[in-house]
């Protein structure tokens, strides 16, 4: 039974959780870099007179994309041309003048790449009296999908699926994902070209690399044919990618396929690229409220990567070394991370990366007491389910018990979803309409 003394904590970790998540609300954080003065648009220092271009055109791609269109209708009104953004099925806003094509996410289907289609055809009416603004958000890159010639959709599809089952990293899968591209690795700043480009960012990309975020569709590619390679090499999966895809690369490393564009090419001349949030950002404010609680806190890292049970293990020792020596911090103590891990698919479970580090948490636990595991995705959605994340305690293993579960047995199988479906600790808010990857909170009472 859950005792007053849990019910407080979990609601402390969830109220951290939600004002590092108010820090990035896209509409604030939009209109906080963009401001109009009569016919100047200030973003981010720069001006641009509006008087100057006879066309404005609003595109882009990501899980914050609506709003973030919603917050550049605000602010542009009727000078906006035309416009159009995809977004991961269910993440809308309400808007006048940008369409919205809804799509899928992480592994991209046929929606994505009509909607990637239609805003390269807008893209490419682009002329030297053409602002465009591009915004751009976690979850881009699944959304915006358009193959190059001789690779299909079903192709990109199972690659994708493959990358995320290894265990490869977002720079990595964003990696192959650039040179299977047409809009991708800078492919979208070649088709605006000469109009100026305005990219508006909001980072779930660990470092914030801009050629990373949404892999890249404005900014140079650092990126080669030979890292796809390498990559392959790395998670010995070159047997499971499909042959077109591999044909692919390999005419990329013999010269045959032109390298996505770098850095120096002459469509990089006239663009911006501000990035107007990030998980570090969510973090300042989720450790702000902490402090605001009592709590004497620790912010580890935004920056956090490996394997998610790894990096579960890792927090519950430090927490376990606060609760026993009060190092490095005194108790009340709070552990703030961000970052984004990955899991490696073994078992046919149901869950996400979120709630697997919670459980993984929850078991290295056992005996102790006074901690609460939390981890969300900023996003509302942690892998295929519907909760954002999970949080547990001393009573999660207690539960497990009562009920004759073995959490073990679901760690090893991937199903972290349903085992805190049945005992509790499921956290769900529905999609927020912004991505800055994860937060993970451990608090020691």
């Amino acid at each position: 039974m859950m005792t007053a003394e849990n019910q407080d904590q979990r609601q402390r970790a969830i109220a951290i959780f939600q004002a590092g998540l108010r820090a990035v609300e896209p509409i604030a954080a939009m209109k906080s870099y963009c401001q109009l003065s009569g016919s100047l648009l200030s973003i981010d220092g720069s001006n641009y007179d509006l008087d100057r271009f006879e066309k404005i055109l609003v595109i882009g791609a990501g899980k914050a994309g609506a709003s973030m269109a919603r917050a550049m209708e605000e602010i542009l009104e009727e000078r906006i041309s035309d416009g159009i953004i995809v977004v991961k099925y269910g993440h809308l806003d309400e808007l006048k003048k940008v369409r919205i094509r809804e799509a899928g996410h992480p592994v991209p289907d046929q929606n994505g790449y009509l909607g990637a289609r239609a805003i390269y055809q807008l893209a490419s009416t682009a002329d030297e009296k053409t602002l465009v603004i591009c915004l751009i958000s976690g979850g881009g890159s699944a959304l915006l999908t358009m193959p190059v010639d001789g690779v299909s959709l079903a192709d990109k599809q199972a690659t994708t699926k493959v990358l995320l089952e290894c265990g490869a990293n977002i720079h990595e899968i964003n990696t192959i994902r650039k040179h299977l591209s047409v809009i991708k690795g800078g492919g979208l700043a070649r088709a605006v070209y000469p109009a100026v480009l305005v990219t508006l960012i909001l980072s779930d990309v660990v470092g914030d690399d801009l050629d990373s975020i949404a892999s890249g569709p404005c900014v140079p590619d650092s990126k080669t044919f030979a890292d796809c390679q390498d990559i392959f090499n790395k998670y010995g999966i070159e047997q499971d990618i499909p042959a077109p895809v591999l044909q692919h690369i390999r005419r990329g490393l013999a010269g045959e396929v032109a390298e996505t564009p770098k850095a120096g090419q002459e469509f990089f001349k006239q663009t911006q690229n501000v990035i107007i949030g990030s998980n570090f950002n969510a973090l300042l404010k989720a450790k702000a409220k902490a402090d605001e609680l009592g709590y004497h806190t620790l912010l580890l890292s935004s920056m956090i990567e490996g394997e998610t049970r790894e990096v579960a293990c890792n927090h519950i020792a430090i927490a376990a070394e606060i609760e026993a020596h009060g190092y490095p911090l005194a108790r009340p103590a709070c552990v703030l991370s961000g970052g984004e891990t990955t899991v490696k698919i073994k078992g046919n479970g149901k869950g996400g990366r979120n709630q697997e580090f919670v459980l993984a948490a929850a078991i290295r636990m056992a005996g102790m007491r006074h901690i609460t595991a939390f981890s969300a995705g900023t996003d509302g959605s942690d892998g295929p389910t519907d909760a954002a994340g999970a949080i547990a305690d001393d009573q999660t293993l207690a539960e497990a018990a009562v009920q004759g579960l073995e959490p073990k047995q679901y760690l090893d199988n991937n199903d972290s979803y349903h085992f805190f479906d049945q005992v509790g600790g499921l956290y769900k808010t529905g999609p927020t309409n912004t991505n800055v990857m994860d937060i993970r909170i451990i608090l020691i009472d």
